[in-house]
């Protein structure tokens, strides 16, 4: 069996990450993503006027231990029923995503370093490093546009829980990455640094 590599690429809500997920889709034809977003716990009772009852900027938000069966499975070339999630009713869905294995795995999200068993999993840490501003102008374009959010609760939600969370747990992670892309997608040597990484495992 051909060895599987994982990249982790990490960093702020709405800095980018998935931009940076896009363009290794240019660079290789087939992947499996893994977002980290999908393996969030459930929180039913949350909503627009309570936002903040539920932390989904802390590491215990996830389900961390699934989240680290599913890269090991994966890593051994194993195929996994990934779950969903339902960002509207703040609950995992009942639906599953079957993902196969592939030569390479990207594994994306706001925390994806902060647990050390899912880090060591990892084979190339990317972090995503935007201006606080661009992040939560994309944030809250985000949260109204897509999960049924008021502005009010955006505002909320981010001063008081994304913010100090961004500070405590995922700034500190920028330490473990292998590669730092200041201004995401739009860094042009960075990808070429990326896309030669991704050469070495596709192929292309």
């Amino acid at each position: 069996m051909e060895p599987v590599r994982i990249i982790g690429i990490s960093g702020g809500s709405g800095s980018g990450k998935t931009t940076i997920v896009r363009k290794i889709g240019e660079m290789a034809r087939e992947f499996a993503f893994v977002p980290q977003d999908n393996y969030y716990k459930s929180a039913e009772y949350i909503s627009n006027t309570n936002i903040t009852a539920f932390n989904f900027d802390h590491p215990e938000a996830f389900d961390n231990e699934l989240l680290r069966e599913h890269l090991a499975a994966l890593k051994r070339g194993e195929a996994i029923e990934m779950p969903t999630y339902d960002f509207v009713h703040h609950r995992r869905a009942v639906e599953t995503i079957r993902l196969e294995p592939r030569k390479l795995v990207i594994f994306e999200g706001i925390m994806v370093f902060t647990d050390r068993k899912v880090r060591d999993l990892i084979d190339l840490k990317i972090f995503v490093d935007t201006p606080d501003d661009i992040r939560f102008i994309r944030r809250l374009k985000r949260d109204i546009t897509e999960r049924g959010r008021t502005v009010e609760s955006v505002i909320d939600q981010y001063l008081n829980v994304v913010r100090p969370g961004h500070f405590e747990f995922i700034e500190p992670t920028k330490a473990y990455a292998d590669l730092i892309i200041p201004e995401g997608g739009s860094n042009e040597k960075a990808l070429q640094v990326l896309s030669a990484f991704v050469d070495t495992i596709v192929g292309t």
